[in-house]
């Protein structure tokens, strides 16, 4: 091998969108959800093996690449287990075409509403718990508590806001719906799933990645980006393709594929969420950070105990991972 890279560190600057959008790009690639586990398990070896300088002979950089592509597509950046296919980031784009473009389609009554709203929270409760903070463990009872309250939130906001619209608005604007209950869960759904963080904070390290301590804020500060986040991530799937099917389902052409609407919603919304997937995955640093000025103004005990860990010298700033 001519050069070695640095099997833990980005390939590209996270510190800029541009950086972070080509690193997601690559790592959310859903032709990784096709390889066998067998590939996942060697690409973990080979990783491992090359931190330590100790891959098999002949072994190539773009070999390793690969591997490392593999690795963070498919293995929790704390914990390094394998996450489930259906919970990974790379599993958003096949997965969330299909359940949004069905929201999409099937939203004229409210059985249909109801149900596939429940379908997405069920995948969002699972993409969530995938990605979240793997050093705050959620119980058997919470898990079960956020996901039938976030389920419900969703569907309980579709159908009221159907029920408030079917008088008050034309049949285009009840097309919006789905993305008004889909907002409005992911609002209970994230913080729901990952409700140990707030509770008991999580790990804080300092720029060279020691531990300093937890911290609640942190926690909040990093599951609201992930909230924001996931609702640009279906926004624009969600809000421009009802207009695009508005204008065009009226010609004739359509009316005569009427079995092929839903199927066209489907690659609409995957059409977007290729783009957007990486886009609002990059909307904030992975590695977040917080200033300890604020944690010694609202968290008083964490800061003191961040100080003793420190002798004395915390520092300006300290970092955590935010999850997905």
């Amino acid at each position: 091998m001519s050069e070695r890279i640095k099997i833990d560190e980005p390939l590209w600057d996270l510190s800029t969108f541009v950086g972070r959008f080509k690193h997601f790009l690559w790592v959310t690639d859903p032709r990784t959800c096709l390889v066998s586990e067998k590939t996942l398990d060697d690409a973990k070896i080979l990783v491992e093996q090359y931190r330590k300088g100790l891959e098999p002979p002949g072994t190539s950089t773009e070999q390793v690449i690969y591997a490392k592509k593999l690795y963070e597509s498919a293995f929790h950046p704390d914990s390094g287990e394998k996450q489930n296919v259906f919970g990974r980031m790379s599993f958003q784009v096949p997965g969330g075409m299909a359940i949004t473009g069905a929201m999409l389609q099937f939203y004229r009554t409210s059985t249909a509403v109801v149900f596939w709203q429940w379908v997405n929270q069920s995948f969002n409760a699972l993409v969530n718990y995938t990605n979240r903070n793997a050093k705050s463990p959620i119980s058997t009872n919470q898990l079960v508590i956020a996901y039938v309250s976030a389920t419900s939130s969703a569907m309980l906001t579709a159908v009221g806001y159907k029920a408030f619209l079917a008088k008050r608005a034309s049949p285009f604007f009840q097309r919006y719906v789905p993305f008004a209950a889909v907002a409005a869960a992911n609002c209970v759904n994230i913080p729901l799933m990952r409700q140990t963080e707030i509770i008991g904070g999580i790990d804080c390290s300092d720029e060279k990645g020691n531990l300093v301590g937890q911290s609640k804020l942190a926690a909040i500060k990093g599951i609201t980006q992930v909230v924001v986040s996931r609702i640009v991530m279906c926004a624009p799937g969600m809000l421009i393709l009802p207009v695009i099917m508005e204008r065009i389902e009226p010609y004739p052409w359509m009316q005569r594929i009427k079995f092929l609407h839903a199927p066209i919603q489907v690659m609409g919304v995957g059409c977007f969420l290729s783009f957007m997937v990486p886009a609002a995955c990059s909307l904030f640093p992975q590695r977040c950070s917080i200033s300890t000025s604020i944690l010694q103004k609202f968290e008083p005990a964490e800061y003191e105990k961040m100080k003793q860990n420190c002798n004395g010298k915390v520092p300006e700033k300290i970092y955590f991972n935010k999850g997905l």
